[in-house]
């Protein structure tokens, strides 16, 4: 047996020449991912969320997005990677099925300010170095896979970079590295339950993923051994986790090129596979069809699609469930022309006339036999003079073929902190922000960083 583990544990601690690609992406995605996380101040459940994590007891070790709670870093982990991820607004990779920054983020975040809290200064620089090899693991972990998605690979995918990521902060040496990865696959979970039912626990999945990474890491580091082969033993990662996956792409795509050059935006605040339909539908508004000449819609799209998104609209839907189904979805953008944060709340979810349209509205497999592929797709309208119009795409708006502009970028984010704060705090804040993340390679240290994360701005 090949020691593929070590080999990544290696990899991940001593990977030191980064492209300025890499930098640039890192920097995007840190910046798109701290908004949605300030968001999700505001999400669903949030507030019990917190209130759970701080029964688990006090400390300085980290803090909270938005609200500068003081906790103990592994349960900052766990509330910040909540946040990040129950908004359906962080990014993916597509080709692996992974959320990379969600668990890794508020991980990584979370660790920086812990060390920074008992002397030790983690540099702008340090951190993106950081990002950018926890991705490559947890991407490569994905895009490894060559069967369907079967577990939910941002949560356990993400455990085992954010785990790396912590130990590269900690400057480890392999062999602690390699009993932190053991230490991971004791704790690694994440099913696909949640989604399917549309319940708020999947983001459940992404904070305890990110309060496992800590976890594991301070288990090796106080001497607890796991197990050598995490990834690929008899009873592994890959073999418990995927039914079948070549393990040598793993090891091929280390690095080449960084898999944070190749992540995605999502520029709505719903599951990644329902933003092409999305984006369709807007085609089909700008061509000036209108919700009352439809007589009914289709989205044909790559079989990930419709088991994803294809669930029915209900009027007793949460928002968790809303965000994950098309003939919600799609009605709001043919309606108001996008979908936004605000289109979440108990008066829409129960709208009438957004509920008559999305009962025309269907979503059906186009027969792709990729399991990650995302496109192409097809919107067909067959209207109510007898007409039809089919609109199609085979790139994804938000992916790296059809990125946001800076504008797009930088707007998102100013909407994600004035939505999770206030906009007279989200303008005290969101270009401090901006500006030292633009230069994060630069700082050094990330405290200022996270004083403003947290909301404390004055």
């Amino acid at each position: 047996m090949t020691h593929l583990s070590r080999d990544v544990a290696h990899y991940a601690l001593n990977k030191d020449d980064f492209t300025s690609a890499a930098y640039a992406s890192a920097k995007t995605f840190i910046l798109d991912t701290l908004g949605v996380g300030i968001a999700g101040a505001r999400a669903p459940y949030r507030d019990a969320v917190l209130a759970t994590v701080r029964a688990w007891g006090s400390g300085e070790g980290a803090h909270v997005f938005g609200s500068g709670d003081a906790v103990p870093a592994a349960s900052a982990a766990y509330i910040n990677g909540f946040q990040i991820h129950s908004m359906e607004y962080d990014c993916v990779h597509e080709a692996a099925v992974v959320h990379p920054m969600a668990t890794i983020f508020a991980a990584l975040s979370a660790e920086a300010e812990r060390l920074a809290h008992s002397g030790r200064k983690v540099s702008g620089e340090a951190f993106l170095k950081a990002v950018i090899v926890a991705v490559d693991v947890a991407v490569g972990l994905g895009a490894a896979a060559t069967s369907p998605l079967k577990f939910f690979r941002p949560a356990t995918a993400g455990l085992f970079g954010a785990t790396l990521g912590i130990a590269r902060l900690r400057g480890m040496e392999v062999d602690t590295a390699l009993s932190s990865m053991g230490c991971a696959l004791a704790q690694c979970a994440g099913v696909m339950q949640a989604h399917i039912e549309g319940k708020p626990t999947l983001p459940v999945q992404i904070a305890g993923a990110a309060r496992a990474a800590v976890v594991a890491c301070d288990l090796a580091e106080a001497g607890l051994t796991g197990p050598e082969y995490a990834l690929e033993g008899p009873s592994g990662y890959f073999a418990m986790f995927e039914d079948s996956a070549d393990l040598a792409r793993l090891r091929k795509r280390l690095g080449a090129p960084h898999a944070i050059t190749e992540v995605s935006w999502k520029p709505f605040p719903t599951g990644r596979a329902a933003q092409g339909g999305i984006t369709l539908m807007q085609e089909l508004r700008a061509k000036g069809v209108t919700p009352d000449a439809i007589d009914k819609l289709t989205l044909s799209a790559p079989p990930i699609i419709p088991r994803l998104v294809a669930r029915p609209a209900k009027t007793d839907m949460s928002p968790n469930y809303a965000r994950l189904c098309f003939g919600y979805l799609g009605a709001i953008a043919l309606m108001r022309d996008t979908v936004s944060l605000a289109d979440f709340a108990r008066q829409d979810l129960a709208d009438s006339d957004i509920h008559g349209l999305a009962q025309r509205i269907t979503t059906v497999s186009n027969g792709v036999t990729d399991p990650a592929a995302f496109v192409p797709q097809s919107l067909t309208a067959k209207l109510t003079d007898g007409t039809s119009m089919t609109v199609s795409t085979d790139i994804l708006f938000g992916s790296p073929a059809f990125p946001l502009t800076r504008e797009q970028h930088l707007e998102k984010f100013r909407n994600c902190v004035a939505f999770g704060l206030s906009a007279v705090k989200a303008e005290a804040i969101a270009d401090g922000l901006i500006g030292l993340i633009d230069s994060l390679e630069r700082q050094d240290a990330m405290v200022d960083i996270f004083r403003l994360a947290y909301g404390r701005w004055n």
